[in-house]
């Protein structure tokens, strides 16, 4: 929704080696002049792909990998710290608008150890999108040993 941060998080995967999954509908044009500013210069660094419903980015997920990576969902309503996670190479994390979170639909999904939160103090919001996938994808590197970023 906030053009900004997902510029920020093109920028981190451009200097990550991650791919970046974006689900319609989005709040901005992807040529929105502070997307620009915030990292879309860094679009034809960073692998960006456009799934128009969440079932279209499953089924790209079962074609493209087998067998089908772990999706991990962050929420504020987790139980699960994202430090507790055991994370492997190729596992998706999902990340919902700025706010509303994911919906109740796509969290039920999913099986509670996969679903994820960032310690924060009670009774706060939430913390910066583009702020909560760099410590969750740095967290995910450093228990690979950060073998990819060399």
């Amino acid at each position: 929704e906030i053009p900004p941060n997902t510029g920020n998080i093109m920028r981190q995967c451009a200097n990550t080696g991650c791919s970046l999954a974006l689900i319609h509908p989005l709040g901005f044009q992807m040529d929105a002049k502070k997307l620009k500013r915030a990292g879309m210069d860094y679009r034809d660094l960073a692998v960006v792909h456009e799934y128009e419903h969440y079932a279209e980015f499953l089924a790209s997920l079962e074609n493209n990998s087998n067998p089908a990576p772990k999706i991990y969902a962050l929420t504020t309503k987790a139980n699960t710290i994202y430090s507790e996670a055991c994370f492997e190479e190729g596992d998706v994390f999902l990340f919902g608008p700025e706010t509303r979170g994911l919906p109740a639909d796509i969290l039920d999904s999913l099986p509670e150890e996969q679903k994820l939160r960032v310690p924060m103090m009670p009774d706060s919001r939430s913390i910066n999108l583009a702020n909560t996938v760099a410590i969750v994808a740095y967290e995910a590197f450093r228990q690979q040993g950060f073998h990819t970023l060399y």
